[in-house]
């Protein structure tokens, strides 16, 4: 085990949770002119370009290295927080999420390829769900300093963000190359015939891609309008997030759930938590009940992470790591575009429209995974049976 770079990753991942705007992101954009469906639109503009660069970057990752592409990508990112502090118009918030487009899908998939090739594969559940959780503490203490940094003011949040993402950034500059890289140009035509010949993955991608964008639209954008329904002030979204982030650290512990319960059960009773929930907040305006049910998608969301990580990496046999992750990222992104879309109209109509529009999505995604755990383990190029009960924007 590569235990300098597991530590790494752990912290750039901890230090790129701290955003101190992340509690009032919405209000943020809104207060500088920007509606909801501005705030979907370029959400949705910023996931077809992940969707285009997805695939060439886990193809450079594959053949340059995956240092030199989380170099690139986290310079990426530290500018993206730049330019999100100085954007007071649509055009600068539209570049701003360019940037982090082209950031965020050079390390999709690199990150979790490097990850996978430093640990020990048979503990892979259990090293992810910490890794998920380095994120999940640093966006906690963010939180927990944010409402105090907005009391100051909403400018004061966007710039102290900055500083953390530059450090994530110098990180990068000491990790291991793993020695996956490889000198023969990996086919890309090869790697997308056989992802796409795996019937089995791609209902589990699917179903991965629904309840992700459901999550993020709940959590990250919806949430803030339902507590303002709710009657929450804003000055309170800080402490709600900090909160909520308490949660999603037991994702470190799923791996004691599925052992217990399986991958099978768990997932679907993840993924029906999460659409039961958003259901439930579609006919609510209850400021405890709002609070308690979006950190149930949360927290089920993160939980979920780790296995599907697991699965998807256990899926790969081949030498092409990177590529295939960004295959599965690019079929993510395209069905995220399509969802972001439909909620942000949907959110112009009413916050109970969109969250109806999140609890279909939501139930798609938990009939899905139970398509997939009863879906015949076929075999594949790069899949190999025997997953523990079958089994990343």
């Amino acid at each position: 085990m590569n235990r300098r770079n597991y530590f790494l990753m752990c912290a750039i991942v901890f230090l790129q949770g701290f955003v101190f705007y992340g509690p009032i992101a919405t209000v943020y954009r809104q207060a500088r002119g920007l509606s909801m469906y501005d705030i979907f639109l370029i959400e949705s503009v910023s996931l077809v370009l992940m969707i285009m660069l997805e695939i060439p970057w886990g193809w450079f990752a594959d053949r340059f290295g995956y240092k030199l592409t989380l170099v690139i990508s986290n310079f990426l990112f530290f500018l993206s927080k730049i330019i999100f502090y100085k954007a007071g118009s649509f055009e600068l918030f539209l570049l701003e999420r360019i940037i982090l487009a082209l950031s965020i899908s050079g390390i999709s998939g690199c990150d979790i390829a490097l990850l996978y090739d430093s640990i020990d594969k048979e503990q892979s559940e259990k090293y992810f769900g910490r890794y998920e959780t380095a994120a999940t503490l640093g966006f906690f203490l963010a939180s927990m300093v944010s409402t105090a940094v907005v009391g100051v003011s909403m400018d004061m949040a966007a710039l102290l963000t900055i500083f953390p993402y530059a450090i994530a950034w110098v990180l990068t500059l000491f990790l291991q190359e793993t020695g996956r890289r490889t000198g023969n140009k990996p086919v890309l035509l090869s790697s997308l015939k056989s992802a796409f010949r795996d019937l089995r993955m791609l209902l589990l991608v699917i179903a991965a891609a629904l309840v992700t964008q459901v999550n993020h639209s709940a959590t990250v954008f919806l949430n803030q309008v339902q507590y303002m329904k709710s009657g929450i002030d804003p000055k309170y979204f800080g402490i709600i997030m900090a909160g909520m982030q308490l949660s999603p650290v037991f994702s470190a512990k799923t791996y004691t759930i599925t052992g217990k319960l399986g991958q099978g059960m768990a997932m679907k009773l993840l993924f029906g938590a999460i659409a039961a929930s958003c259901f439930i907040l579609s006919r609510t305006s209850h400021p405890a009940v709002s609070v308690v049910f979006i950190a149930v998608i949360g927290a089920s969301y993160s939980l979920s992470r780790p296995i599907l990580l697991d699965i998807q990496n256990r899926s790969i046999t081949t030498t092409d790591r990177a590529t295939f992750l960004s295959i599965y990222s690019m079929i993510i992104n395209v069905i995220c575009a399509v969802i972001n879309l439909i909620v942000g109209r949907a959110a112009d109509v009413s916050i109970e429209t969109a969250f109806i529009v999140c609890g279909i999505a939501a139930a798609t995604a938990f009939f899905l995974i139970n398509a997939y755990f009863n879906f015949p383990a076929g075999k594949s190029s790069h899949v190999k049976d025997g997953l523990k009960g079958g089994n990343s924007c």
